[in-house]
């Protein structure tokens, strides 16, 4: 893995690489009790305008410089159409007509679309053990969010088609997904002109105003029923969901490893449900356990591929060494003196 945890400026930098995906998971179910009292588009917005001016405040105690160039803005302006307004958009809208389970399924399949463009862009090795661990991570938020009938053979029917998908909004998380993958890979291009911190804060900000523009046209009661508790949730969401957990997870997407840092989006439904059992009361199958399990063995796989991919060529060439034959020839000449 790319990202030296243990050579970096930053204390506690294994939490802090960890802590995006524990507080996207547990922003997900602060979400949960929200959605029924407010509209998407306006949930979207919250999440990312109030955010964004934390993180550029953030960013003006740290001294970090505004983007200067115009081609710093046109892609700080692609990544807020992108991660901010799309991302956002289709993920509050898939919340409102999609499970809570086979929506995360299908929003954190996108390690897979990031590993592919890292691959492709930037020539990052995935490797037996990488695409190993992507599988098994396929696998564990698969048993992690799908209904245990699919997998005993117990549901009566399975239906699939594109118009299930459209009316239950699963189409919608894919999408979510996308956006996050692309929105992933372009900050690589965004750091190149302007602080990944600012930039992320910039992109928050021009990605929340047209969702809010879109709010005031097509919704209404966008708050009217929120109660102390939703602001409290939405506030929560905010802070830490948004501005903290986005300005850590592009701090470190500008320089690391993407394939290896996407990985860890695994863990956001293991939080996900984990604090839902423990705040919502909701329980775990022993299938959801396994997928968790699985889900662990992924992340680890895929962070240490580079490791065992070393330690198995040494292998192999220490056992080549043990088991071949090396000719020696030795010759004593007598000399009389």
């Amino acid at each position: 893995m790319q990202i030296k945890l243990t050579e970096s400026r930053l204390p506690f930098a294994s939490l802090l690489l960890i802590a995006p995906f524990f507080l996207w998971g547990t922003a997900m179910v602060a979400m949960k009790g929200v959605i029924p009292h407010t509209t998407p588009l306006f949930m979207a917005g919250v999440r990312l305008v109030p955010a964004g001016i934390l993180v550029l405040a953030a960013g003006a105690i740290m001294r970090k410089p505004q983007p200067q160039s115009w081609q710093a803005w046109l892609w700080i302006s692609i990544f807020a159409l992108v991660d901010g307004a799309l991302f956002q958009g289709f993920l509050a809208e898939g919340l409102v007509r999609t499970s809570a389970g086979l929506g995360s399924v299908m929003i954190d399949s996108q390690p897979i679309a990031v590993a592919l463009l890292s691959c492709w862009l930037f020539g990052e090795s995935i490797g037996l053990w990488g695409w190993l661990g992507l599988f098994i991570g396929i696998v564990g938020i698969g048993l992690i969010g799908l209904p245990d009938e699919w997998f005993l053979g117990t549901a009566s029917s399975v239906n699939l088609t594109f118009a299930s998908l459209f009316e239950s909004g699963e189409w919608l998380m894919l999408l979510a997904a996308l956006s996050m993958a692309v929105g992933t890979v372009i900050i690589r291009y965004v750091s190149r002109y302007a602080d990944p911190v600012v930039a992320t804060g910039w992109h928050m900000i021009l990605g929340g105003l047209p969702l809010f523009a879109l709010s005031s046209a097509v919704e209404s009661q966008q708050w009217g029923n929120i109660d102390l508790s939703g602001w409290m949730a939405l506030g929560y969401s905010t802070i830490f969901g948004s501005a903290i957990a986005y300005g850590l997870f592009f701090y470190f997407a500008s320089s690391g490893n993407l394939t290896s840092l996407s990985s860890l989006t695994f863990l956001t439904p293991v939080f996900a449900l984990l604090f839902g059992n423990l705040l919502l009361g909701e329980v775990l199958s022993p299938l959801q356990w396994t997928g968790v399990s699985l889900t662990l063995i992924s992340i680890y796989l895929i962070n240490q591929r580079e490791v065992l991919g070393i330690g198995g060529k040494i292998s192999a060439v220490a056992e080549e060494l043990e088991t071949t034959t090396v000719p020696v020839s030795l010759s004593i000449e007598d000399s009389e003196p």
